[in-house]
């Protein structure tokens, strides 16, 4: 079953790219590049990460700062 995750705000400059990592941020999935203007911005978690219990959902804003929040489902 897809897992969805909706990101409902974002500290930083416009655009944010979001990313889907493994909990130890090794491998990362590119999801899509959004504005403040999109949230709240739902999508789903890519399927090779399904049968984790958690991961890491990573933010990389205009000026190259990453956010990351791990996601525990």
């Amino acid at each position: 079953m897809p897992t969805d995750i909706t990101i409902s705000t974002i500290n930083g400059q416009d655009p944010f790219d979001i990313y889907v990592c493994d909990s130890g941020i090794t491998v990362c999935y590119y999801i899509d590049t959004i504005n403040s203007g999109d949230l709240p911005y739902t999508f789903q978690v890519p399927i090779v990460y399904s049968n984790l219990t958690s991961f890491n959902i990573k933010v990389v804003d205009d000026n190259n700062c990453p956010i990351d929040q791990i996601v525990i489902v």
